[in-house]
């Protein structure tokens, strides 16, 4: 046999080995996954997808040992075994960091797997409290239910527990970005964007952002990266930005109690930033993020223009390119 049909053919074994792999994993058999990644690593032992799925799978198996050896997870409580695996995906993150190549579109299968098996275990945990009615209005258990069912693709139920959740968390950024994230992958467009808008303005820093899948949030946070924006600050600009690219464009009249509370954040965050701050890399796109819904709720109610020009002078003094933005 030529050596380049040889090769071809190792090749599409070992393709087959790999997808084979993430449908095990996908299905929560994680030792039949590594099985088959192992037979692939016979065929070819420096097969870098290879290497670097075993390592991830590995690196949660251990994770989940720790839930089922640990004398502080007592085998009953199922709730604590189900939050534990869930508040490791920064861990993980920092893991693939440190790997390196964790962004290469090549990997997204190998991500997805895991994803799937993860939330798939720690939802296991979830509902098994959940059977008897019991915990059904625990914000904080709901929330945590409502993102497995997203991340194993169940998107109709993760919408109905992340309704529940928000009820009782109007004000969580990180529980309004999750419902956003869903009703976008649900094509529902417009609550989307009207909730991602909100979830950026209750709190910028409780957005996941590595735990959003719908194209209309990852385009937008890759398009505001490209401006050079990253970590904290990039969540504070998320907003202004999709303001100005128009994706958040669903907007709603403000209650007379909000109005107050937000003029009372726009005084405090002035004087913040007037007086040199050292977050000012923070403040500043927070301040305009504010400053844009006044602006909003002034056109809504049909305001005296000239509280508009104000406000948009105060823009145009703190940012002159962000002004020119918005009046362009």
């Amino acid at each position: 046999m030529p050596v380049f049909i040889q090769a071809m053919n190792e090749e599409q074994s070992v393709q087959r080995l790999i997808q084979k792999a993430y449908e095990n994993l996908k299905a929560s058999d994680a030792d039949s996954a590594i099985t088959a990644l192992e037979e692939a690593l016979k065929i070819d032992f420096e097969n870098p997808e290879v290497v670097y799925a075993l390592k991830c799978i590995q690196w949660w198996l251990d994770r989940i040992r720790v839930t089922e050896d640990s004398t502080l997870l007592k085998q009953s409580d199922t709730y604590a075994r189900g939050d534990f695996i869930l508040s490791q995906w920064d861990a993980f993150y920092s893991f693939l960091d440190r790997m390196g190549n964790s962004d290469a579109r090549v990997y997204d299968p190998c991500h997805y797997a895991i994803k799937r098996f993860v939330f798939s275990t720690a939802l296991q945990s979830f509902e098994d409290i959940l059977g008897d009615g019991k915990n059904r209005h625990d914000p904080g258990l709901l929330l945590l239910v409502g993102r497995c069912y997203k991340g194993v693709g169940n998107y109709e139920e993760a919408l109905k527990y992340l309704e529940q959740a928000v009820k009782f968390k109007r004000e969580d950024g990180g529980a309004l970005s999750e419902l956003a994230d869903v009703n976008a992958l649900m094509e529902e467009t417009r609550s989307a964007k009207a909730l991602f808008r909100e979830a950026f303005f209750m709190d910028a820093q409780k957005v996941d952002l590595r735990s959003m899948e719908s194209e209309m949030i990852l385009r937008l946070t890759d398009r505001v990266k490209e401006l050079g924006y990253k970590g904290r600050e990039l969540l504070e600009w998320i907003p202004i930005y999709g303001c100005l690219y128009g994706i958040f464009s669903v907007k709603r009249e403000l209650k007379q109690v909000e109005l107050g509370r937000l003029k009372q954040s726009i005084f405090a965050l002035e004087n913040t930033v007037r007086g040199g701050h050292e977050d000012l890399s923070l403040l500043t796109p927070r301040l305009i993020n504010r400053y844009f819904w006044l602006i909003d709720h002034f056109e809504n109610i049909q305001e005296d223009p000239g509280k508009i020009e104000e406000t948009l002078l105060k823009i145009k003094i703190i940012d002159p390119a962000i002004y020119e933005r918005y009046m362009g």
